[in-house]
């Protein structure tokens, strides 16, 4: 069994990774600090959801597929945003049940495709593997766009949050899949709760950064799906990181 790091096999994949965490770690904090945990998941569904429905009308992962994803994302954005201003006492459940609408219509829609329970998979558990540096150029110019938005003009307006939102999560969820996509956003936010919003960033990139790493180096000469190991590892990297944080805080 070959345990070394093949960087010309896991390279790409791990850029991938380093990428989708430099905007999910920042705005995961935001999410678990308004208690909107589940918008991220939300949200991801509803892109996948728009992926699949370019995949309908004969569109496989072209620029119809992303402008399809990001116009699924952008109007569950905006309705969320009108929900947070009319109905506030509601947005987490609101959030919640769009998230069970937007997986049954998937389900619906891919309910006589004879390859629909693999397009699934693929949009759940991500092909994080098989992504080359060319689909991460687009993403690496959109994040610092975003990322200059968001330091710059959005990071104190509602609207503006769930607008960068639904845009970043519209590349990421292509890129590694729904499950890579909440567990990024959500896990390193709360392994490093409570932290400084500096100490909290870096640990938190720090730790996606490591889960990356070692969850690909493990998934190839074990044979495992890349996504679910890397998100295994990330919970398994968060919970150790509570307990040391508990031991050293007596």
């Amino acid at each position: 069994m070959d345990l070394h790091f093949d960087w010309s096999l896991m390279g790409a994949p791990l850029l991938a990774g380093l990428l989708v965490a430099s905007t999910h770690v920042l705005l995961g904090r935001r999410v678990l600090e308004r208690g909107i945990i589940f918008i991220d998941l939300t949200i991801a569904q509803v892109a996948a959801l728009g992926v699949i429905l370019a995949g309908l009308h004969g569109d496989e992962g072209g620029l119809a597929t992303q402008f399809a994803a990001a116009a699924a994302a952008l109007a569950a954005a905006a309705l969320l945003t009108w929900t947070e201003r009319r109905f506030r006492h509601l947005q987490e459940a609101l959030i919640g049940s769009l998230y069970v609408l937007s997986a049954s219509v998937a389900v619906l829609l891919l309910a006589h495709d004879p390859h629909g329970s693999e397009h699934m998979q693929e949009l759940l558990a991500g092909q994080i593997l098989w992504v080359g540096y060319g689909q991460l150029w687009p993403v690496a110019i959109l994040y610092a766009l975003l990322l200059a938005l968001w330091f710059a003009l959005l990071r104190t307006r509602p609207a503006g949050f769930y607008f960068l939102f639904a845009l970043a999560i519209t590349a990421s969820v292509q890129l590694v899949g729904v499950y890579l996509v909440f567990a990024t956003l959500i896990l390193p936010a709360i392994a490093t709760a409570g932290m400084g919003e500096k100490r909290g960033l870096a640990a938190g990139y720090a730790l996606a950064g490591a889960a990356y790493g070692l969850g690909l180096w493990l998934s190839v000469p074990f044979d495992l799906p890349a996504g679910p190991a890397i998100v295994c590892v990330l919970a398994g990297l968060t919970f150790l990181t509570a307990v040391m944080r508990g031991v050293m805080a007596r």
